[in-house]
């Protein structure tokens, strides 16, 4: 009768024990479903489990991805949580160390669990491989004796702890055992046959649950990191954009796509430009990839950790994460490629036009100045004789001489247009720039002082001799000064440098003056562009420099900036023959 008593409360207890157990699987479940780093995890499952289990440790120690992981939590201190990455026992892959002792028997006894070599005969294994007992004295299997305390993590065993189950755990489908789940308790008696079932159950829970927050986060990372380069290559599409502008965006764009986006701050630096988050300082952690375009690196994109996390794959930042960086310096040489590709484009196609304009209006000068050279000098020979006629009044001499002023104006005209327009390649020599500079300052300083504008000659000593037309160069350095002194009415400072380069030299002529605004500077070389006055410019002057530069293999750069002057670079070929 008794017994029939037994039975009838015992039934109602086993289906409460599996109801709770089924309500723990579906928490665990919910808590993988949840992505969260595998430290958080772990220690919301093992804390869950210590609760749920009544015992006093909770131990997991277990393969992942290569890599061997084990966590502890226990009621003392209250629910303190461990968790490590440990390394193989040796270069082995798979001999990994389960336990925390050098006890060569602990370890031999987790390997036999693991590899399932055990005999199941043996009162203290059962059918499905886990090993318990509930009382230590009684325990005795091959010369294994209880270990003395450690602090380390792992699998120990030692007489504080009474009962003790070790219950391996592997992947969904599959039959490779990748970890032990380790309870422990100071009762004695503490399991029982019907608690180790389910625990062997819980395990396939833990191992399941194990592989679904694994490959959550790692689709949740796939997504970050495909939004992070989909950005980007958004960035590329948008109409009058420039490379500054994608490269400062590209920067907000690089922490959400990693997992600690909150603790996360990131740097492009490209030459001597610099793009970062507002956010970003100190590192604790840093990974970087080189931008590098055409052989050459030119930069780096760099992401930084301001603080601790735990180690994950490469520090604190996943595999995956070192593949996206990669490829995000992979994407950005790509659009700078392509942007300085199309700004090269733009150049050439420029400097194509200009040609044209040029080539047309060598024509046009060619058959215009045949045609007004000679009844200008008709004008200017008739009007210069009929001034010396001692019959003319002073009124009449007075027109006469605006009628001489108007047409050498006409015919200065006319000969910028012939120099500006033909191969300006005439009588060259070799010589060297500071002189020509010097000779040709000698004859500008009085207009200078006048202006009071100072002037400073920078001269480099090493400077070797160019192979040029003298005349002409001695032109270019007169339009412009002349163009500096012009552009500085209330006096300002005017700088000559030279520099001596490999295999080249230059010339800097920089003013204080008014400056320019974009618009203008792009076209100050166009022919008859000016903004000066009708008397005080053809827009002739900086066309006949620039055709002058070029026709001797040189470059002409401007640098302008409205109320802060403009500065003139000339880089010319300096020829061994």
């Amino acid at each position: 009768m008794m017994e029939k008593k037994e039975s009838a409360n015992k039934k109602p207890r086993q289906a409460r024990r599996l109801k709770e157990y089924w309500a723990l699987s579906n928490q665990i479940l919910e808590l993988a479903g949840n992505g969260y780093p595998r430290p958080q995890f772990l220690k919301d499952v093992s804390r869950l489990l210590l609760r749920s289990f009544d015992c006093d440790v909770v131990g997991l120690v277990f393969r992942e991805g290569g890599r061997q992981f084990q966590c502890r939590v226990g009621r003392e201190p209250e629910y303190a949580f461990r968790f490590e990455q440990i390394t193989a026992r040796d270069s082995r892959k798979d001999d990994m160390k389960w336990s925390a002792v050098d006890d060569d028997t602990v370890e031999r006894l987790c390997h036999d669990i693991i590899s399932k070599k055990f005999d199941s005969s043996v009162p203290y294994f059962t059918d499905g491989g886990s090993f318990w007992f509930n009382k230590i004295e009684d325990v005795s299997i091959d010369g294994f004796r209880p270990a003395a305390s450690d602090s380390r993590l792992g699998i120990n065993i030692h007489a504080d702890f009474n009962s003790m189950a070790l219950i391996p755990f592997h992947l969904h489908m599959r039959e490779d055992r990748v970890g032990l789940l380790e309870l422990r308790s100071r009762q004695t008696d503490f399991f029982d046959e019907r608690q180790i079932e389910l625990f062997e159950q819980m395990s396939r829970t833990i191992a399941n649950a194990l592989t679904h927050r694994r490959l959550h986060v790692a689709l949740r990372e796939r997504v970050k990191e495909l939004t992070c380069l989909y950005g980007i290559s958004k960035l590329v599409q948008r109409p009058n954009i420039n490379l500054d502008y994608i490269l400062q965006e590209s920067v907000k764009l690089l922490p959400p796509g990693w997992l600690y986006p909150e603790i996360a701050s990131a740097r492009i630096v490209l030459d001597d430009q610099v793009y970062i988050t507002p956010n970003f300082g100190q590192a604790v952690h840093t990974m970087k990839a080189d931008i590098i375009v055409r052989e050459k690196t030119r930069g780096y994109v760099e992401l930084r950790y301001g603080e601790e996390r735990p180690p994950l794959d490469d520090g604190p930042f996943l595999r995956e994460e070192r593949n996206l960086i990669d490829q995000i310096a992979q994407e950005l040489t790509i659009i700078i490629e392509q942007m300085e590709a199309e700004e090269e484009k733009s150049k050439l196609q420029e400097q194509l036009r200009h040609a044209d304009r040029l080539a047309t209006l060598g024509q046009l000068v060619a058959g215009v100045a045949h045609e007004l050279n000679e009844p200008l000098a008709n004008v200017l020979g008739f009007a210069q004789l009929a001034g010396k006629d001692p019959a003319v009044t002073d009124q009449v001499r007075n027109d006469l001489d605006k009628i001489v002023t108007s047409a050498l104006h006409a015919r200065e005209v006319i000969q910028r247009l012939l120099m500006s327009a033909k191969d300006a390649s005439r009588a060259k020599s070799r010589f060297n720039l500071n002189s020509l500079i010097n000779d040709g300052l000698y004859f500008l300083k009085s207009r200078c002082v006048k202006s009071g504008i100072e002037l400073i000659c920078e001269l480099a000593d090493d400077l070797p001799p160019i192979f040029a037309d003298r005349s002409q160069f001695m032109q270019v350095l007169t339009n412009l000064v002349v163009n500096a002194v012009q552009a500085m009415p209330y006096g300002g400072k005017l700088t000559i440098k030279t520099e001596a380069g490999k295999g080249h030299i230059i010339l800097v002529v920089e003013d204080t003056g008014v400056g320019m605004t974009r618009e203008v500077w792009e076209k100050i070389f166009d022919p008859f562009f000016t903004t000066k006055e009708t008397d005080q410019g053809t827009g002739l002057g900086l066309p006949i420099v620039q055709g002058i530069v070029s026709s001797h293999g040189g470059e002409i750069k401007v640098e302008s900036e409205v109320g802060s002057g403009s500065r003139f670079i000339i880089r010319l070929p300096v020829e061994s023959s």
